[in-house]
């Protein structure tokens, strides 16, 4: 009898391990917290989509409808909800627009997902299906896109536009437009022997100041430097600049760290001094012999770039110089002026300056900057002065120009633009509802699925802008149905159903394209977890 006793109680060991409902549960809590994710966001959708206020810990507040900043400032704990915040990057970093959008696609996939588990479908199936839907949806966008000529301005300008209208600063979209096609354009270097054009945007440098306002934006062909000059007495203006870049240091030398030097009496101590003048006197008479009057210092952290003594001598000479320039910003600088950075006084040569046509110091009522002009021996860049009444207009402005920059360069890369407004979901749930009544078994149910979750983004439009999302949707299904008019999309300015080509409401279809690729992979990634492990430490 012993041993059936010991076999007993191992069948109901294994049946305490064997627990059937944990992946159900597991499954079930990853989804709702994603949708959670997804619910926070979904009011900021569109032209008419509302604004979040953050707060930050240290009281900071952020004002902005941008999903990717809602959600990279969010404070998430469930790791299913972190996938749907990294989601929200991966998609900002691929296109840099769509970034509610594809939140807000994956927790519709996930609530349909959540309905076909109830049904009994295995995950699996489910995430198979989802494949197959996504394959279908891409075909029927990529149906309905319209390739175009990067030298027609035009049509980028409507791409730029269309981010620009849900920004909190969509009226400014006449003047932010424009600036964010002529920097692209500016920057834009052609893919030999391909479709499209190479856009770095590091190459696009965009500074904010407080004062003026959002019409005040400009865009410079040159170098602009957030701050004033050092000089005391020194030059404000200097036509026909020659211009140095350097990384060493015009003050004294120091000692180590630990170590001090003991100055007994008066002599020993002239003596420093006079040594000390005499170092930085031979630096400011071989930056003379060059030829240079203006003078970039990288910033120091060991010590101070300029002495008080130097910047006498330097404006003595009649030369400009500006110190404190970041470490980060020397590619940049170098690349807009064409010239390397010096490292010691033996380099520092006529041969290593470069020209500026135009060197000029602008005073305004928030402060000063250098702005340069006629950078002849430059690369391609170009810098945007983003100006605003307050540091949360300003901050929000920039973060909207960075949109429309990146709507642009998906244009520059993958030449074709589709219709907005929800036209190009609509048309996907139209397509796959038709093609999911002749699919075989629980694809079926998948198709029609995806098609239904594809659904939310034109009835959250319509919710967002005070229409009745029902009356709204089923509008779009007829009109995609029936079979002549693909551009129709939600209207929100005149709250109805109209062609968006019409309206000149397009977007680039890479982030159409990319923002269905990622959430479909975010959601079957998350079907696929059956457990969550905790680490040791």
């Amino acid at each position: 009898m012993a041993p059936k006793a010991g076999g007993d109680a191992g069948k109901v060991n294994s049946a305490i391990y064997k627990d059937k409902s944990k992946p159900a549960d597991i499954r079930l809590s990853n989804i709702n917290a994603a949708k959670a994710v997804s619910d926070a966001i979904r009011t900021s959708l569109g032209p008419r989509g509302m604004d979040k206020m953050i707060q930050a810990a240290n009281g900071e507040v952020t004002i902005t409808n941008d999903g990717a900043t809602i959600l990279k400032q969010m404070s998430v704990l469930h790791p299913a909800a972190k996938m749907l915040v990294e989601l929200s990057r991966a998609q900002d970093i691929e296109a840099g627009d769509g970034t509610t959008s594809v939140v807000v696609i994956a927790g519709a996939l996930l609530d349909a997902a959540e309905k076909l588990l109830q049904k009994g479908i295995h995950p699996t199936v489910i995430s198979d299906g989802f494949q197959k839907a996504l394959q279908m949806a891409l075909q029927v966008v990529e149906g309905m896109s319209t390739s175009v000529d990067l030298s027609n301005e035009d049509a980028l300008l409507k791409a730029a536009a269309t981010s620009l209208n849900s920004k909190v600063v969509s009226q400014h979209s006449t003047i932010l437009a424009p600036i964010a096609v002529q920097a692209i354009r500016a920057v834009m270097e052609p893919i030999q022997g391909g479709v499209g054009a190479r856009v770095d945007l590091r190459d696009v440098k965009v500074i904010e100041r407080i004062g003026g306002t959002v019409e005040d934006t400009e865009l410079i062909q040159g170098l602009v430097i957030p701050h004033r000059a050092s000089n005391v007495n020194g030059p404000h203006r200097i036509e026909k600049a020659k211009v140095g870049l350097i990384q060493f240091c015009i003050s004294p030398p120091k000692t180590d760290m630990d170590h001090n030097v003991i100055v007994s009496d008066y002599a020993a101590m002239d003596r420093v001094l006079k040594e000390e003048r005499q170092y930085i006197l031979n630096i400011v008479k071989q930056i003379k012999k060059a030829g240079c009057n203006l003078l970039l210092v990288q910033k120091s952290i060991l010590r101070d770039a300029l002495s008080d003594l130097a910047i006498h001598f330097l404006d003595k000479i009649k030369t400009m110089v500006i110190k404190d320039i970041e470490r980060e910003d020397i590619e940049f600088v170098c690349k807009t002026l064409g010239c390397r950075p010096i490292a010691s006084l033996d380099h520092f040569t006529a041969e290593n300056l470069v020209n500026v046509d135009l060197v000029e110091e602008v005073n305004e009522p928030s402060g000063k900057y250098i702005k340069m002009t006629g950078c002849s021996g430059g690369g391609h860049t170009v810098s945007v002065l983003v100006r605003g009444t307050s540091g949360a207009v300003v901050a929000e402005a920039a973060r909207s120009l960075h949109d429309a920059l990146c709507a642009v360069r998906c244009v520059a890369r993958r030449p074709a633009l589709v219709p907005g407004g929800g036209a190009p979901e609509a048309a996907a749930a139209a397509e796959l509802g038709r093609a999911a009544i002749a699919a075989p078994g629980a694809d079926h149910y998948c198709l029609r699925a995806y098609a239904d979750a594809l659904e939310v983004i034109p009835s959250t439009l319509a919710e967002n802008a005070g229409l009745n999302p029902i009356e709204t949707v089923t509008e779009l299904r007829a009109a995609h149905a029936s079979g002549n008019q693909s551009g129709a999309g939600v209207n929100v300015r005149r709250g109805r159903v109209t062609d968006m080509r019409h309206e000149n409401v397009l977007q680039p279809l890479h982030v159409t394209a990319s923002a269905l690729a990622l959430a479909t992979e975010t959601v079957r990634a998350i079907l696929k977890i059956d457990d969550i492990v905790n680490t040791v430490n």
